[in-house]
């Protein structure tokens, strides 16, 4: 968490309410908020991430762990409505709004796919904020491990310093289980913990006072694990028989390797990553190189500065007998490391990030991490958006893995790794979502961001060509959005159909130049933040100057997608709008007789005449807009 948000955090759980502007959004006025806390009926157990909203009013909030929201003075004076997932819907009145609000869940509208997912004790350690996160807020690491290559163990320590957020004598940090602690030191003393599954609950002699700052160090050695899709922390060789190691954490968790608490939505101000290698290899880690010292032993400490927030995955250890060359872009350095003997191959195929870069800093703002600087660093895998230093491994050609990954002739064009993977700096590293269940922050405008780079180098209609054969890789059948506070990788639909949904609202927008204007102010605003989906549809919402919650909820919450629903009646087509969300109203662009108008459906039957023609030639435009179209006859 940055200082901004801790600052908003802190004035947001100790003053009653006062005037606190929440991301710089319109707010209602000065007076008592209605603090609503959502419960299970059947169980009276909290009811996280449900959406409330006012009819007619721009602005949603969110139930949190707690199941508690709250909602500025004079909101919801025509009354609320609550969504939660599995919940029947709930109408109330203002009036209504003291004390518990129960919600009847109804397994009539449990997914079927989630319906089969179990979540273990762990699952809920490792995924949920829970007290002994929310308490204090982690402000820097300092890391500092040696990798025994030949043993493939590490031995290390991280200095960890954190304010606390309310008084209290506990906190939860996170290591793999099978990893050894050796010590907890605090003030030249060692602290006791106890350890569950993955979680590390360190317990202190005093109580920790609300608003100061600590400092541990944590020691800590042992042989990681080789897991995850990627390989979690590997030990492995080039094809010359030369050691190559590398991490890959996303979704298995940043403490299979390291002590940290292990979490999205608090993310350190900065930190300092030392690594001691042999010294034959070369570490690359993320942030600024300070130094490389010999230290007399055969080894060599490499010492790296990282300047922003960073995500707890996001930092990374590739060590390797590296070859180096750079760049620049104006005043950001570029830098790569590939094996040696990729070198020729590398320049070649690097070039491509110059004008990637240009694309991406005009759409959505300067490169986010400038004192930092941008790295490639060759992988044995296929790629990871290591902030600041970005995996890559796919062998310096076009396409994913050689692959024309969207099957419409455009893939092979440019390499998907480069241009996906650079994309998550601004999505995902920079606005970074607060859970993984709303990961299509990162991966939905990760993969729209492909769509973008090839309209900025191959035009407009490459590029909705590109975005749309997509088409066939989404499944439909779970929602984008998946459960919250458990360790649940959400459906791979985030990818592609959030992409397509984006695509969707560019064209609702119907204005390419506020359209990118809202883009990059969007990456401006949320710049080293942690962001709900809620403060998307906000923000969205506040910029426009209209309610968009609907087509985010149907897009977002449920696997369906709208139907437009269309019949003949005589001279005319009637259409209307079929959907999960009550309230699903979207415009629509409709090709016919040689011209492109604007429809306005809604859940009731409107009609236009047909002027002559024929209604076959009356064609919604679903490249523009992913939906689907049912005829009825």
């Amino acid at each position: 968490m940055n200082m901004l948000a801790l600052s908003r955090f802190l004035l947001w759980r100790t003053v009653p309410f006062a005037c606190v502007v929440l991301l710089n959004l319109p707010q209602a006025g000065c007076g008592q908020p209605d603090t609503l806390t959502l419960l299970d009926s059947r169980s009276r157990v909290p009811v996280p991430g449900a959406l409330i909203f006012s009819p007619g009013d721009k602005e949603v909030y969110r139930s949190d762990v707690n199941g508690i929201a709250v909602l500025p003075p004079g909101y919801g004076k025509s009354g609320l409505t609550i969504h939660a997932k599995n919940f029947q819907p709930r109408e109330l009145e203002l009036s209504d709004t003291g004390g518990d609000i129960l919600l009847v869940y109804d397994e009539t509208l449990v997914n079927p796919r989630e319906a089969q997912m179990v979540f273990e004790r762990a699952d809920t350690l490792r995924g949920s904020y829970g007290p002994f996160r929310q308490n204090n807020d982690v402000l820097t690491y300092d890391l500092d491990i040696k990798v025994d290559v030949a043993e493939k163990f590490l031995r290390g320590t991280n200095k960890i310093r954190f304010a606390m957020i309310e008084d209290a004598d506990r906190i939860q940090l996170d290591l793999f289980e099978n990893m050894n602690i050796d010590s907890i030191v605090y003030h030249d003393g060692a602290l006791p913990y106890t350890r569950e599954f993955n979680a590390v609950f360190i317990d202190f002699p005093e109580t920790l006072r609300r608003g100061e700052t600590y400092s541990i160090d944590f020691h800590y050695s042992g042989h990681p694990e080789e897991s995850g899709r990627f390989g979690g922390f590997a030990f492995r060789e080039d094809s010359l028989g030369n050691p190559w190691v590398f991490t890959a954490c996303q979704g298995i968790g940043a403490s299979l390797w390291w002590p940290n608490k292990d979490q999205q939505p608090d993310e350190v101000d900065s930190m300092t990553i030392s690594i001691t290698v042999p010294s034959a290899l070369t570490d690359v880690s993320n942030g600024r190189l300070v130094s490389a010292e010999e230290l007399g032993d055969g080894t060599t400490k490499y010492r790296w500065k990282v300047h922003y927030p960073i995500n707890n995955y996001s930092v990374a250890v590739n060590v390797a007998d590296y070859a180096h060359f750079s760049d620049t872009l104006g005043p950001l350095t570029l830098d790569y490391y590939v094996l040696p003997y990729h070198l020729a191959d590398a320049r070649r195929q690097f070039a491509q990030v110059k004008p990637m870069l240009q694309c991406f800093n005009e759409r959505f703002g300067e490169y986010p991490f400038p004192r930092d600087g941008y790295k490639l660093v060759e992988v044995p895998y296929a790629g990871m958006e290591h902030q600041s230093a970005v995996a890559y491994g796919n062998g310096f050609q076009n396409g994913y893995l050689a692959r024309d990954w969207t099957g419409v002739g455009i893939s092979l064009l440019f390499d998907f790794i480069i241009v996906h993977e650079t994309a998550h700096e601004w999505f995902g590293n920079s606005v970074t979502a607060n859970d993984v269940s709303d990961a299509w922050i990162h991966e939905g405008w990760g993969t729209y961001l492909e769509g973008v780079y090839v309209e900025c180098l191959f035009g407009y209609d490459d590029a909705l060509t590109y975005l749309n054969g997509y088409k066939g890789k989404v499944g439909n059948l779970e929602p984008i959005i998946g459960p919250t506070g458990v360790n649940h990788w959400p459906t791979q639909d985030q990818y592609f159909k959030g992409a397509l949904f984006l695509n969707t609202l560019r064209h609702v927008v119907d204005d390419d130049e506020a359209w990118w204007a809202l883009l990059r102010e969007y990456a401006e605003h949320f710049k080293y933040q942690n962001v709900w989906t809620t403060d998307v549809i906000n923000f969205f919402n506040a910029r426009l100057d209209r309610d968009l919650r609907p087509v985010f909820e149907q897009y977002l919450y449920y696997p369906e997608l709208p139907v437009l629903q269309v019949r003949s009646e005589g001279a005319s087509v009637s259409y209307r709008w079929q959907a999960d969300v009550n309230d699903f109203d979207m415009p629509l662009k409709v090709r016919f007789d040689g011209s492109v108008h604007t429809v306005h459906p809604t859940s009731e039957w409107q009609s236009e005449p047909l002027n002559g023609g024929e209604m076959e030639a009356w064609q919604p435009a679903t490249d523009l807009f992913y939906i689907e179209v049912q005829v009825l006859r």
